[in-house]
């Protein structure tokens, strides 16, 4: 029969210490899409600026957000690995 897990092998927490890191490196990713978004305004109010549309702000970013995302589902549902007993 299965035993089911209480938590206290993980010091009451619900999930393993690793996936806390993995976590920890999917909000890095998600921050740093973010920062990619960053910049791109103009030096007048009175003039358009085209460097908000660039490749970097308008495909990198999202792209590295999403990511991020996907990173963060997958840390959060990863089983911990066995350890041999």
């Amino acid at each position: 029969m299965a035993k089911k897990s209480t938590g206290k092998e993980n010091g009451g927490f619900a999930l393993p210490p690793e996936n806390y890191k993995l976590i920890a490196i999917g909000f890095a990713i998600i921050v740093t899409g973010f920062l990619l978004m960053l910049g791109g305004r103009s030096e007048s109010p009175e003039v358009f600026s085209e460097k908000i549309f660039s490749f970097r702000r308008i495909t990198l970013a999202p792209i590295v957000v999403l990511a991020g995302f996907v990173f963060e589902i997958w840390a959060i549902m990863r089983k911990p690995r066995n350890k041999k007993e």
